[in-house]
């Protein structure tokens, strides 16, 4: 059985993300076989054959799937951890070159979480690149997660999934977003005979052969994120390490949790490739090792929200069974963040202590620090505690990031206090007038207002929430609904106006997009899939 069909039987809340994973690095679903790649020299385009922006309209629509599906994560800490090690890969790819003038603003370049246990990350059309909690909670440095995303950023600027379209066939990405949309849609319908419907004539056999890049693709990926890696001041053995540890882990236990290393075989070639590549020196670069060992743990109790999983993890409150000081660090982390989950307050008190304690003993670390501050708060927040949860946040005092913003408005949502209320919603408000596209703060800016007594304000930020996920269809509805409310009398005009002129800008949006989809004209009834 196919793993196309294999993912639509998966428990539903994988399920998308899983044909995502495996259906956007296969090109034509028509061809029996693949067809040989000829690829150009580093730095040719293949925009001729493949239009940058047809590949960037695939992704966005891709990425309207993702956003809304429950295991699209965004938390704070890990995703702001993500970006910062996705940042200094996109700016060493320009500097090298490698997004050039016609994909640099017209490509997302973009990363996201998926809540799942698997080891996985994948590159999607368009710039946007996926990383699974159980990649972060498998690696044992930065480096190492790093060398993943540079190679996954390097699918992208080599436009690996274009030449692959280009290579089998000359079907149109357009054409193959018709096809993958209409899969994912009967994915989360659970109708496995629609899906059945959609890939018949072999379909879906071919496709099973062309989920894999080719063998070059994999060793260009390897050569081109090695350079991006090691230009954005990373540890050049990163990349080995990383393809050992999984190699080693994969041997041991391979129960399907390592769908990377089937989608990106490891074979020995890629692997003493890797190893030669040391040779030229390595650059030195800081390995905060403590902020990454409690990070992984932190995506290790999120990647896998059943009560057994965290019962399991609280264990850990004893320390862990193998290693010394960062290990043992992590293990209270874990346990502590699974008891706040589980709602064991004592618990979870008990293992921040201890971890402080270790902190302590291995040696001033403000980042790892700063990570068991947030960690508190968090238990306040949980125990409805927010006055403790504030006095927590103090040592990060002047602290304006994305993290601070939501934990403030965290603890201020079960404060009594209208003071506390006010402040966050304000610094929210100024957070999302700068980042429009932030649909957790809009959510969160939505619950604020709603406790403030502010109703309308409220049903626009829960559109803007549902616009920035790219559901336009949920976002015209919340507007159209606060519209509808802005005709009583007490009503706020300004607010009223506001949403009159969103309104309008999301249908003309979601015109747009319908016209892109049908180029003949929507038919009678057609709507975006939500």
């Amino acid at each position: 059985m196919s793993r196309f069909l294999r993912a639509l039987q998966s428990p539903p809340p994988r399920r998308l993300i899983a044909l995502v994973a495996a259906l956007v690095v296969s090109s034509s679903l028509n061809t029996p076989a693949i067809a040989q790649v000829n690829l150009p020299a580093l730095g040719d385009s293949v925009s001729a054959d493949v239009d940058v922006g047809a590949e960037r309209k695939l992704g966005d629509q891709v990425m309207r799937q993702i956003r809304p599906d429950p295991d699209f994560l965004d938390d704070p800490l890990l995703q702001e951890y993500l970006e910062a090690t996705w940042a200094p890969l996109v700016a060493s790819a320009k500097q090298l070159g490698n997004i050039g003038e016609d994909t640099v603003d017209r490509f997302a370049w973009e990363t996201f979480l998926v809540r799942d246990r698997s080891v996985n990350a994948f590159a999607l059309p368009g710039g946007f690149v996926g990383v699974h909690l159980g990649l972060i909670a498998m690696t044992g440095a930065r480096d190492e997660l790093a060398s993943v995303l540079a190679h996954e950023l390097s699918h992208v600027t080599q436009r690996h999934i274009a030449r692959r379209i280009v290579g089998d066939s000359r079907t149109s990405l357009l054409a193959t977003a018709g096809m993958l949309l209409g899969v994912l849609a009967a994915a989360k319908s659970g109708n496995v005979g629609a899906a059945n419907a959609a890939i018949v004539g072999g379909q879906a056999a071919a496709a099973q052969l062309q989920l894999n890049f080719s063998r070059d693709m994999e060793r260009e990926a390897d050569r081109v994120g090695f350079q991006v890696m090691t230009k954005a001041g990373f540890r050049p053995a990163g990349m080995a390490s990383m393809f050992e540890r999984m190699e080693q882990a994969y041997h041991l236990m391979d129960t399907g949790s390592y769908p990377y290393l089937r989608s990106h075989p490891l074979t020995s070639e890629r692997i003493g490739e890797a190893r030669a590549r040391l040779g030229t020196g390595e650059v030195q670069s800081l390995p905060n090792v403590a902020e990454h060992a409690l990070l992984a743990a932190r995506a290790r109790v999120l990647m896998d929200a059943r009560a057994e999983a965290w019962a399991q993890l609280q264990a850990l409150d004893a320390g862990a069974r193998q290693g010394q000081g960062f290990e043992q660090l992590a293990a209270r982390y874990a346990s502590a963040l699974a008891s706040i989950k589980m709602r064991d307050w004592a618990r979870a008190e008990s293992a921040i202590k201890t971890a402080n304690v270790l902190l302590d003993m291995l040696g001033p670390d403000a980042r790892a620090r700063r990570l068991l501050v947030y960690l508190r708060a968090e238990l306040e927040a949980a125990r409805s505690q927010p006055v403790a949860g504030l006095a927590a946040l103090a040592p990060l005092a002047g602290e304006r990031s994305r993290p601070m913003l939501l934990m403030r408005a965290q603890l201020a949502l079960v404060d009594t206090r209208e003071a506390q209320l006010r402040e966050s919603s304000e610094a929210l408000q100024t957070h999302v007038s700068l980042h429009a596209q932030d649909a957790g703060a809009w959510s969160s800016l939505g619950l604020l207002w709603d406790k403030l007594g502010q109703p309308l304000r409220a049903v626009r930020a829960q559109a803007e929430a549902q616009a920035a996920m790219g559901d336009l269809n949920g976002a015209i509805d919340r507007m159209r609904s606060g519209l509808r409310q802005s005709r009583g009398r007490e009503a706020d005009q300004f607010e009223a106006a506001v949403i009159d002129a969103r309104l309008r800008a999301l249908l003309y949006e979601r015109r747009q997009l319908l016209a892109d989809m049908y180029p003949r004209g929507a038919p009678p009834g057609a709507e975006l899939p939500n």
